[in-house]
């Protein structure tokens, strides 16, 4: 190498004098706690990991012991991973390799994802072909010294055995402990945090995996387990929430497809929708505020990864509050979108925002055509007569299938910050069908009468759906009044001598 020389000139290439290698401080595992995570999308990013290794089960299970959360852990049906697999994985900066449609992206979501949370992540797996191991990060010791341990393999194959409704022959559980938001729950608190939890979370992997969600064989489950008696607590499954699942479109002729010609990537093609106004859907109105809902939804391998904005392009308003646009993005590395390490956004070059200006659709409408129609639909409902609007209701909450109070959020506006009806079999004199507790806001039923509704199946937590349904909205203005009348004690009477009468004539048949 010739001897650098200095010169008045600017030098395009900048000469160096030989490398040296420096490999990370062991205190870069601490920028990994501080990575912004979510709960939402912590749990989300290893969602991903177990689509990407073929799962068609995924369950998140909340782990409490009686009033305590001790841990949570993501059991998977993928194909799971050996030893050297493992290693890969929960090395710092490992490298691996993604296939073409694989959600994974920069190989740190596992390790950030967690350790935003837990200060400690275990991943138990077995493969087909190998039996089951595991790998323990400890924050503490990682940011000693890099510290991985490995954990004892009987541990492992008890873990898997605990889990062998979901695992078969293959299979990872990642496990959180000493999730620092669990150490925050006061005494009492548990079940308004896992309600609070839970429901922030089904509408969070609804929404941003609702494309998987959709299909046949894929399903995630979020159970709470009593950790010692292993009884499910609380099950849902989890519905897909489409952020452009609207019954009847908003205005005729959408949605529509725009073409963007968009420089360095090509054509990309937004596909525009306009939401009916007024809508009282969940996946309108139970997503987040309109004004952020508003705008691009981009898709990377059919994984959502925003979930509206409009990328600078223009500035939210309430004007464009039915206005929804999917995006997929290139299969091919590209300049101008680039996705964030949460995959909770993308951010775009202005590249994107000229090929906005030049999109046309199949009869040379431009996009800003779709803008003004999103306008006016707005602006002739607001001009209507006001619709009838519907009593706002305590939330249904454990003991009621998903489905049914999804359609329950659906139909009917929810009162906010409010404790919900919950429903739980239990004991009660051959009289009474049914009890009302309203300290606890919850409804107990008689399980003398439990085999009436569930044809000689073994009932489960969220069985009888249909007398549930009828008896929430019956009792649910009771739950609501500060003191009972007369005339509610009576209709209670009067609802516990018919279904009582109804039961016993079922049960007769």
């Amino acid at each position: 190498m010739p001897p650098y020389q200095p010169s008045e000139d600017w030098q395009f290439q900048i000469p160096t004098a030989g490398s040296k290698k420096l490999p990370p401080a062991a205190r870069y595992v601490e920028s990994l706690t501080h990575q912004g995570y979510s709960f939402e999308a912590a749990i989300a990013d290893l969602v991903d990991n177990s689509i990407d290794a073929g799962a068609r089960n995924v369950v998140v299970s909340f782990l409490r012991d009686d009033d305590r959360l001790v841990s949570l852990l993501v059991v998977d049906d993928g194909a799971g991973m050996d030893d050297s697999a493992l290693d890969t994985a929960m090395t710092v900066g490992g490298q691996r390799e993604y296939g073409d449609g694989a959600l994974g992206h920069f190989g740190a979501g596992l390790k950030a994802a967690s350790l935003s949370h837990a200060d400690s992540l275990t991943v138990v797996s077995r493969t087909k072909r190998s039996a089951s191991a595991g790998r323990r990060w400890l924050t503490a010791r990682a940011q000693a010294d890099f510290s991985c341990d490995i954990v004892d393999p009987r541990y492992c194959q008890n873990l898997v055995d605990r889990y062998d409704g979901v695992i078969g022959w293959h299979g990872t559980i990642v496990r959180w402990d000493s999730v620092r938001a669990f150490d925050t729950i006061t005494a009492g608190q548990a079940d308004r945090y896992l309600n609070d939890a839970v429901e922030k979370l089904e509408t969070h992997l609804g929404l941003y995996l609702h494309r998987f969600l959709a299909r046949d064989d894929f399903n995630i489950d979020i159970v709470v387990e009593d950790v010692r008696t292993k009884d499910e607590l609380d099950h849902r499954g989890v519905e897909p929430v489409d952020p452009f699942g609207y019954r009847v479109p908003g205005r005729a002729g959408y949605p529509r497809p725009f073409t963007a010609p968009v420089e360095g990537v090509g054509d990309v093609t937004l596909n525009a929708h306009i939401w009916p106004p007024k809508s009282p859907l969940v996946s309108y109105r139970g997503i987040g505020s309109l004004a952020e809902r508003q705008g691009f939804y981009i898709y990377r391998h059919d994984r959502l990864v925003q979930a509206g904005g409009w990328n600078s392009t223009r500035s939210p308003e309430g004007h464009l509050s039915l206005a929804r646009i999917a995006v997929d993005l290139p299969s091919t590395p590209n300049e101008v979108f680039s996705l964030t390490v949460k995959k909770d956004g993308v951010t775009v070059t202005p590249a994107f925002g000229r090929g906005l200006e030049k999109a046309t659709d199949g009869l040379g409408s431009s996009f800003g055509t779709f803008i003004q129609d999103a306008q006016t639909t707005y602006r002739e409902a607001a001009r209507r007569v006001t619709e009838p609007q519907r009593k706002a209701v305590l939330p249904a909450g454990r003991g009621l299938d998903p489905r049914l109070k999804r359609t329950l959020r659906d139909e009917l506006p929810e009162l906010e910050d409010e404790d919900p009806i919950t429903f739980r079999w239990t004991h009660l004199a051959p009289d009474l069908f049914f009890q009302l507790d309203r300290d606890s806001r919850e409804v107990l039923l008689n399980k003398e009468y439990r085999p009436a509704f569930n044809g000689g199946r073994r009932g489960g937590l969220n069985d009888a759906p249909v007398v549930k349904s009828m008896l929430y909205l019956m009792v649910n203005e009771i739950f609501q009044k500060r003191q009972v009348r007369a005339v509610h004690t009576d209709n209670v009477a009067l609802w516990n001598n018919v279904l009582v009468t109804a039961a016993r004539c079922e049960l007769a048949r």
